[in-house]
């Protein structure tokens, strides 16, 4: 059966320039998509139906709603309209990205879509008509269908690739939590903007600054995320939390080090998701 894989991402460097009259936030963003990890990639499978369905299962898929608002069917009827007709397929989506992690799952399940059912009713859209359709989908939706490092820019559906940028060891937990993306961006009324400027040119091959504007209202909005960024800053990592949250991602300087943080987070909280990467 056709299918795609749809990994997760980080977002290295997310600074909030301000508010736009249109209520959305201009924003800076440097992305990396994390391919090549199994436990943080969805699989999207489908084949020729009579009608479009979609099921949800997998390790994260508990809660999923299956109906047009998901994001999955909202790109299939994208590609329904640029085609011109319907294309009845069978989808199946095996989750395995959290949830509300800020790890941008669904983004990266409605980008599979558009590349699987393009490839799956030989429709020969290109990437630009692809990167069209993905836009109104959400921010993150571009940047999944390009892959590697990007520069997002907008409300980050202005995607431009970057020269690959290596990850130092990072090891990303997710405390079972679930923020919601909104109410982080309405909690920036109340807390404000921390640095309200851009990335400076950096040298190639230099990592980018290790920031996220939106840490203090997503504090504000769960102030159990802290708990968090304490344990892994007590292991000696320099946490950043992913996107709007939950999850958070810590740098280390050596491999060693990553591994033996995650056998301590591990073992004292057993109940968070913990991924080397």
């Amino acid at each position: 059966m056709p299918a795609v894989h749809c990994p997760a991402k980080l977002n290295r460097f997310l600074a909030v320039l301000g508010r736009r009259a249109d209520g959305f936030h201009d924003l800076e963003l440097i992305t990396t998509v994390l391919e090549g990890v199994p436990d943080l990639t969805d699989r999207l499978e489908a084949e020729p139906a009579t009608t479009l369905s979609l099921a949800i299962g997998g390790p994260t898929g508990d809660g999923l709603v299956a109906d047009e608002s998901n994001l999955v069917l909202k790109a299939w009827r994208l590609l329904e309209e640029a085609a011109g007709r319907p294309l009845p397929a069978a989808l199946r989506l095996e989750k395995r990205i959290p949830h509300g992690a800020g790890l941008g799952g669904g983004s990266s399940d409605a980008a599979g879509a558009l590349r699987l059912g393009n490839r799956l009713f030989a429709l020969g859209l290109g990437e630009d008509q692809l990167l069209r359709l993905a836009a109104p989908l959400g921010s993150d939706v571009p940047l999944f269908l390009l892959g590697g490092t990007m520069l997002g820019l907008g409300r980050g559906e202005r995607v431009f690739p970057l020269r690959p940028i290596p990850l130092e060891p990072i090891l990303l937990v997710h405390p079972g939590l679930h923020v919601g993306t909104p109410s982080v961006y309405r909690a920036l009324h109340y807390v404000g903007y921390p640095f309200p400027e851009a990335l400076a040119a950096q040298p190639e091959g230099v990592p980018p600054p290790w920031r996220n504007d939106l840490t203090g209202a997503a504090l504000w909005v769960c102030p159990p995320l802290a708990e968090v960024r304490d344990a892994l800053r007590d292991t000696g990592g320099e946490p950043l939390l992913c996107g709007s949250g939950s999850c958070w991602a810590a740098r280390y300087a050596t491999a060693t080090e990553r591994d033996g943080a995650a056998a301590t987070l591990r073992g004292i909280h057993p109940q968070w998701k913990a991924w080397a990467v």
